[in-house]
């Protein structure tokens, strides 16, 4: 029936139809028997793996940028995601960049947005994760970090550390977003020395914290072989426990649509093969030192073999859920 759903939301912006699907599954989450029947049509069978000594009940996992909030946990964990990476939180609320801010490349299953961490931060956060009465059984919680817009970069180790205080006593594992495209400047944190700074000051605090979670850097599609070294030598070398390939592409190779011209990230099946490529990469510079999240243009069962045959661990999606439906994550898992 997805198809038929989807066609309606496709008549509607967006951000939008997001909205409306993301309160769609924070309602079904909330009454059990909603959740109950969310459960029956979409929990996906048990695959478990184990990556930063945690034990997660599949590979698939939601990509940050689904639910910035917290809001809909329980529902989207009745999807049959072994993991929600939930974010990306700031420490303060922010807007985000101006609408329009997000656009369907429909004929090429791509999106494109230039979102700007959109969200009611930290606190407001905080407490929707506390407020969840029951975790789900065996789901594995993320919660992804960024700097707000206004927070000079060389001060951006105190958004994160400000950040790490607050939710880590609410998460599994805490992701650092250094690479969106949409917060101006923010990718040049992936730069060696801005990288080692910061992951220094964020080590330090970790062993500081009465409650320590694995740490996981998301990394861009765009670094050059140089750059990929760079930061992948300051995550290894400051004892952080994963990394994430990758983030949206602002390149637009091979994409024809009219829209292609539009700023922002780019995701869906135009990133596939980029992102293959830089996940190969990461997986022969790290060697088997961390495990790999792969993340982007994961849009088939077939596109998550190929990730996984490829050295990643775990798998995130999210632009595949826009046009294959919240039935992919299930297909995804009986294909494995």
């Amino acid at each position: 029936m997805y198809p038929v759903f989807r066609s309606i939301l496709f008549k509607l912006e967006p951000e939008v139809a997001h909205f409306l699907a993301l309160q769609a599954v924070r309602m079904a989450g909330i009454f059990p028997p909603s959740r109950w029947l969310l459960e029956k049509i979409f929990l996906a069978p048990q695959k478990p793996v184990t990556a930063f000594g945690l034990t997660f009940r599949n590979p698939v996992g939601l990509a940050a940028g689904y639910d910035k909030d917290g809001v809909a946990v329980q529902g989207l964990a009745a999807l049959g995601f072994g993991h929600l990476e939930l974010g990306t939180v700031t420490p303060r609320p922010q807007p985000g960049n101006p609408k329009p801010r997000v656009f369907r490349l429909v004929e090429e299953q791509g999106v494109i947005n230039r979102m700007g961490f959109p969200g009611r931060g930290m606190e407001y956060a905080r407490k929707q994760v506390a407020s969840i009465r029951k975790r789900p059984a065996g789901l594995v919680l993320g919660l992804n970090l960024g700097k707000n817009k206004d927070t000079p970069l060389e001060n951006a180790a105190e958004d994160y550390i400000t950040l790490m205080r607050t939710l880590a006593p609410l998460a599994d594992y805490l992701a650092i977003n250094v690479s969106s495209p949409n917060t101006a400047g923010l990718r040049r944190l992936q730069g060696r020395q801005m990288l080692e700074g910061l992951l220094k000051q964020i080590q330090a605090e970790r062993l500081r914290l009465p409650v320590q979670r694995p740490i996981l850097v998301k990394i861009a599609p765009d670094l050059t072989d140089e750059e990929l070294d760079d930061a992948l030598g300051a995550i290894l070398e400051n004892g952080m426990d994963g990394v994430i390939a990758t983030n949206t592409t602002l390149g637009r190779q091979g994409v024809r649509s009219p829209l292609q011209a539009e700023a922002g990230g780019l995701s869906g099946r135009p990133l596939t093969l980029l992102a293959d490529s830089v996940l190969a990469k990461t997986v022969a510079r790290v060697n088997g030192r961390v495990p790999i999240v792969a993340v982007g243009g994961i849009m088939t069962p077939e596109d998550a073999k190929r990730k996984l045959d490829l050295g990643a661990t775990l798998i995130q999606v999210y632009t595949g859920l826009v046009y294959a439906g919240p039935g992919l994550v299930k297909a995804i898992v009986q294909a494995l």
